[in-house]
């Protein structure tokens, strides 16, 4: 399985979520995975994926403005994916808020890319972080379970 894990992060964490998920994902030897920050992604490549994996940080309520542009624009590059799975890192009580909202962008835009997964939430412990300890194994167990 051909994989690329996407990310947005200010202090870190959801970055490390990624790699973790990654790290769950390689437990397949045959899956390949990229793993890069959203401001970094060439939309103008033409690469197709099995699975786009899509994570932000919870910024007051919503995914960042970077995600948000690069869920937009999906439909029109040529960046393909033929299943899609979001993650996001949360503070206080906002779990699961910002990847209901992913899936709904992605679910408008792309109506035809396959939800492969509900979406995962890592709760951070403090503004910069770090990622609780009680959540840390659910991101390799996150990405072990992408492979079934």
């Amino acid at each position: 399985m051909k994989v690329l894990i996407i990310y947005d992060t200010k202090y870190g964490n959801t970055k490390k979520v990624a790699e973790l998920i990654g790290d769950g994902l390689k437990i397949v030897e045959e899956n390949v995975i990229k793993i890069e920050n959203v401001k970094e992604i060439d939309l103008n490549k033409d690469e197709t994926y099995d699975l786009i994996l899509i994570g932000s940080p919870n910024h007051m309520g919503s995914y960042t403005t970077n995600v948000k542009k690069f869920i937009k624009k999906l439909p029109n590059s040529l960046l393909k994916g033929k299943s899609f799975a979001v993650f996001d890192t949360y503070l206080g009580k906002d779990f699961e808020k910002v990847v209901k909202k992913m899936e709904k962008q992605i679910n408008k835009v792309m109506p035809n890319l396959n939800k492969i997964s509900p979406g995962l939430s890592i709760k951070v412990g403090g503004m910069k972080g770090p990622i609780v300890d009680e959540d840390l194994p659910k991101c390799k167990e996150f990405g072990i379970n992408l492979t079934k």
